[in-house]
């Protein structure tokens, strides 16, 4: 059997208030450790980690676990899973020892890396950190040059870079990446101008988290394809994936206690619900399938209360075998 989409599993790590707060951080860790050893056990291809500090959408003194050295803990507890960030923020590591940790991550996890990352957007944990929180146009130009800072990296002996934002003379990174000849690097962000031309440039992968339909990516992707144009690349050379949380029932009344409880406690809104995969097993491949029409290969989802309600094993079971070459 061969799958012809690939989905991606978001782990719970305390970001979205998600970890159960009256255990104590190694038995939050167990969980997340037992989590992603049942997701290699099911058919989920990938598991990913936000990289944020501040927990949203409130602002509380909860455990949230740093995506880079938790990955690293559970390369050590997976085998085939890939490992991915969903999406690194560029302004909070230099460059060239981003490009390090994630060789090392590669190394350590036997080439099974998945390099994402993004701009960067959520103002209060900047300020909260002491980074600057220049305007976006800043932000993305920061990304062009820190992403071929990376790549060179990761390629080239010795790295120089002379640009308007960072500056490298004689930069060594050893061990390099098993992946060759780097590892896949995954670009997420919906400004059109802007981040759309440097996913152009230099993606392998270009992510959307959703904030809005089917339609709205079908036009994030045209102009996708414009930007590919204009730089000489082949749009069909960078994988499409999709980004978005997950409610999941076994019924349609299961469905809606769900939503209802979600609408209540603030986690989200009726107007929402359009931007999110929302319904029973049968239901939610109908929603995947649109996005599949218009060239997504890849699904990197969240399941809400998926501690509580095991939602990602419910997917995992009678969902993704419908994207499945028997």
């Amino acid at each position: 059997m061969e799958k012809k989409i690939k989905f991606g599993f978001i782990v719970p790590q305390g970001w979205k208030l998600d970890l159960p707060k009256d255990l104590s951080p190694d038995d939050q860790f167990s969980l997340i450790k037992k989590m992603v050893k049942d997701a290699e056990t099911l058919d989920y291809d990938s598991i990913w980690l936000f990289d944020h500090f501040h927990t949203i959408p409130r602002i509380e003194l909860v455990s949230v676990f740093e995506c880079w050295t938790t990955l690293s803990a559970l390369a050590l507890e997976t085998e085939k899973l890939r490992l991915g960030q969903i999406v690194t923020c560029n302004s909070y590591r230099n460059p060239a020892l981003l490009a390090k940790m994630a060789s090392v991550l590669d190394v350590i996890s036997g080439g099974r890396l998945l390099f994402g990352i993004g701009a960067g957007w959520y103002e209060h944990e900047y300020l909260g950190y002491g980074f600057e929180f220049p305007k976006p146009s800043i932000r993305i130009g920061m990304l062009d040059e820190a992403v071929q800072i990376i790549k060179k990296m990761w390629i080239e002996e010795k790295v120089d870079f002379k640009g308007k934002y960072y500056n490298m003379k004689n930069a060594i990174n050893y061990p390099k990446p098993l992946q060759k000849p780097h590892p896949p690097i995954l670009i997420g962000g919906s400004g059109e101008k802007l981040t759309l031309r440097v996913t152009a440039k230099y993606a392998d992968i270009y992510n959307w988290w959703s904030h809005g339909t089917v339609e709205d990516f079908k036009r994030k992707l045209d102009v996708l394809k414009r930007h590919c144009k204009e730089v000489g690349r082949d749009y069909n050379d960078i994988e499409k994936s999709y980004s978005t949380d997950v409610i999941i029932g076994k019924s349609e009344k299961e469905v809606q206690s769900l939503v209802n409880g979600l609408v209540r406690d603030g986690w989200t809104s009726q107007e929402e619900l359009r931007e999110k995969i929302v319904g029973t097993p049968e239901q939610c491949i109908e929603q995947l399938k649109r996005f599949v029409e218009v060239g997504t290969t890849y699904f990197i989802l969240y399941f809400t209360n998926a501690l509580e309600t095991r939602s990602h094993e419910l997917f995992a079971k009678d969902v993704i075998p419908e994207f499945i070459d028997r």
